[in-house]
């Protein structure tokens, strides 16, 4: 699911041009969140030690909260628990999250394209739908459910 590919010089660009270099630590991070995908500080930060051992988990978070403001990463919540980071520019998904098993599964954006038109045009509310979670019942759950 990651894009380890991505990383290196169009990071390095990104950065450089909002006035930031790529450190050791940040090259790190990203590596990390392009592998994992949709992963949450906690296991960004045990991807991260396995090269440095010595990297702690608040400069995973106030690594992760320059790369959001800077647009390289974003963060969806998928349950009560920490936020999950993807790379930013990743094909726009929503997120279906089942209530009972807590499987994510992800479908193309296009499938909200309706409502969402639906939103601008009467509302000129604008989705944010790489950041989309919609909770519910998979099929397995919904299937097993007593009739």
């Amino acid at each position: 699911m990651g894009r380890s590919g991505d990383t290196g010089a169009g990071w390095q660009a990104a950065l450089r041009a909002r006035g930031y270099r790529l450190t050791p630590q940040r090259q790190l991070v990203l590596e990390a969140v392009a592998e994992i995908g949709h992963a949450t500080p906690e296991e960004i930060a045990t991807a991260v030690r396995r090269t440095a051992s010595g990297v702690n988990i608040s400069t995973v978070y106030r690594t992760l909260e320059l790369l959001e403001e800077l647009g390289l990463v974003r963060h969806s919540h998928l349950g009560h628990g920490a936020p999950t980071y993807s790379v930013a520019g990743e094909d726009d998904h929503v997120h279906l999250v089942c209530r009972d098993c807590e499987a994510v599964q992800e479908v193309p954006a296009a499938l909200l394209r309706g409502v969402t038109a639906k939103l601008v045009k009467e509302h000129g509310f604008v989705v944010d739908v790489g950041h989309s979670a919609l909770f519910g019942t998979c099929r397995e759950c919904h299937t097993s459910l007593p009739s």
